[in-house]
């Protein structure tokens, strides 16, 4: 009777019951992180701290040596020409040169030394130079490319014009005649002027005939007074003086003598 009960009680080894408890319930609850929105992962990335990089200590960075370079004693020597020409001379054009062959400017040059007007070459960098630190610094944006510059002592604005004429690989840009800038169509039209010669001639006219009219009326009054009174003494000798001298004569002595 206990063997029976002690062999219910004890199952044996490898034995395995027929009902089995199973546990009826509600799912275990995992959270999946949910991807960031683009918008945001765009804000976060533009707005994210970046930490200034530390500065060097100031004995670590050697300091920066700017090289000077000197002016060579050629360009010196071209600048003190430039001055004394631009102190010499009353008319001084700037022309571009596009591409003159050396006979079609030996012809210019001769055609302009005929009016005691020369052609210069200097290099832009010594002009530039030169202008930056005088009175002529508005002249700067005419010298840009192959430039030459023509020169005289006297304004002869319609001889170089005429020469120019004929080289149409010169084209004048603009010109400093007598202290003042003159762009090309300043240039035509200052080309029209007369020149100072005729203009003098002009003011010389003008002033004698002034003088001459001027002195032809002082001089009429008295005259004509004159001979109103060589009338009136010739009536007086002919003894018929209350007849010959009409009331309209003694007015018009009257108004001559005031």
């Amino acid at each position: 009777m206990a063997a029976t009960l002690c062999s219910k009680l004890f199952p044996k080894t490898g034995w395995l019951p027929l009902t089995q408890s199973v546990r009826h319930g509600s799912k275990a609850v995992t959270r999946h992180r949910k991807p960031v929105h683009f918008l945001k992962q765009k804000l976060m990335a533009v707005t994210e701290y970046i930490p200034p990089i530390p500065a060097a200590p100031p004995g670590a960075l050697a300091p920066r040596v700017r090289k000077t370079e000197e002016e060579s004693a050629l360009a010196v020597l071209l600048r003190k020409d430039l001055e004394t020409l631009f102190k010499e001379c009353k008319m001084i054009a700037v022309v571009q040169n596009n591409a003159i062959n050396a006979e079609d400017l030996m012809v210019l040059k001769h055609k302009l030394k005929r009016h005691n007007i020369s052609v210069k070459f200097f290099p832009n960098q010594v002009t530039r130079s030169f202008l930056s630190n005088s009175v002529y610094s508005n002249m700067l944006p005419l010298f840009v490319g192959q430039t030459v510059i023509i020169v005289s002592k006297e304004p002869k604005v319609k001889e170089m014009l005429q020469a120019l004429k004929h080289s149409p690989q010169m084209v004048l840009l603009g010109a400093c005649i007598e202290n003042t800038l003159l762009s090309y169509q300043g240039i035509l039209s200052y080309s029209k002027l007369p020149s100072m010669t005729t203009i003098q001639g002009e003011l010389v006219s003008g002033l004698t005939m002034m003088t001459s009219r001027t002195v032809s009326m002082l001089r009429h009054h008295p005259v004509h007074l004159s001979a109103l009174l060589q009338q009136y003494v010739k009536q007086q000798g002919s003894g018929d003086s209350t007849n010959a001298v009409t009331d309209k004569d003694t007015s018009t002595i009257k108004e001559a003598s005031a």
